[in-house]
């Protein structure tokens, strides 16, 4: 099939990054804690805004969260705060970079509590992805019970700028949901990596 002819999700038109995020990256499973580090800062950071927004910055965000190192970002003192608030490479919003810092702190203690976030995460779709079939975008849901049930669980443990929209989000980036159309040529492609 030649590339202008395959189908894709309608929420990646327009837009050359978008459309690659969308045929390398989204919905592909993750088993890294580094990665899922990765997304949870950009989804935090996209609340209220839009996802080209934040793929335009990503490059900015690596840099201003030390290549997204969340051992190096848990110990940025809070003083670095007033710093990133000046990089014009991220958004320069007070309660999302302080998130971040704190999200990174909090992953370590999941780490050190349940072996790693991949461990943690995963046991919410009980260690294999769910397999959505829909047919329209307008089919696909904001938020879940399994969403609602860990943005409840990382509320609880610290966790900030995360609720269950941005945490359905993250599950549909990590791969724990394929969430691909029935119809777009990645749906099947996303199905067979799941360990």
């Amino acid at each position: 099939m030649r590339e202008k002819d395959k189908f894709r999700c309608p929420w990646c038109k327009g837009f050359e990054a978008y459309q690659r995020y969308h045929d390398e990256e989204w919905g592909v499973p993750v088993y890294d804690d580094h990665r899922h580090f990765e997304f949870l800062i950009l989804e935090s950071a996209q609340s209220g805004l839009n996802w080209a927004t934040i793929l335009k910055k990503r490059e900015g965000y690596a840099h201003a969260f030390a290549g997204f190192d969340y051992a190096q970002v848990a110990a940025f003192p809070d003083s670095m705060v007033e710093l990133l608030l000046q990089d014009s490479g991220i958004i320069r919003n007070r309660l999302k970079i302080a998130a971040a810092i704190n999200n990174a702190r909090r992953l370590l203690e999941v780490q050190a509590n349940e072996g790693s976030f991949t461990d943690y995460i995963w046991k919410f779709v009980d260690g294999k992805p769910i397999q959505n079939h829909w047919k329209a975008l307008s089919e696909v849901p904001a938020t879940t019970e399994v969403s609602d049930k860990l943005a409840k669980d990382m509320k609880k443990r610290g966790f900030k700028f995360l609720g269950s929209t941005t945490l359905y989000a993250h599950l549909q980036a990590t791969g724990l949901v394929n969430d691909h159309l029935v119809d777009c040529f990645r749906h099947r492609e996303v199905q067979v990596l799941a360990r």
